[in-house]
């Protein structure tokens, strides 16, 4: 059962924190727990940056998207 909320949890959380881990070459789980830390410390902060850079991320991947369907024309 747990396991099933991980798993549910990780495929909803937009790939940010993969991504930042992939970039940064660190450990997923070391940036999951900055996020988690750091908006308790900071109020909330790393919260609206989490859903800015889900954002960001989103547009980035529709405008690959695109831009490969573009060119297959």
């Amino acid at each position: 059962m747990f396991q099933r909320i991980i798993t549910f949890f990780e495929k909803q959380s937009f790939g940010v924190c993969t991504y930042l881990a992939e970039r940064l070459n660190m450990s997923i789980s070391k940036i999951r727990l900055f996020f988690i830390y750091s908006s308790f410390l900071a109020v909330g902060f790393p919260i609206v940056f989490y859903i800015l850079a889900a954002l960001v991320l989103d547009v980035r991947h529709y405008i690959k998207k695109i831009r490969i369907r573009i060119w297959d024309v």
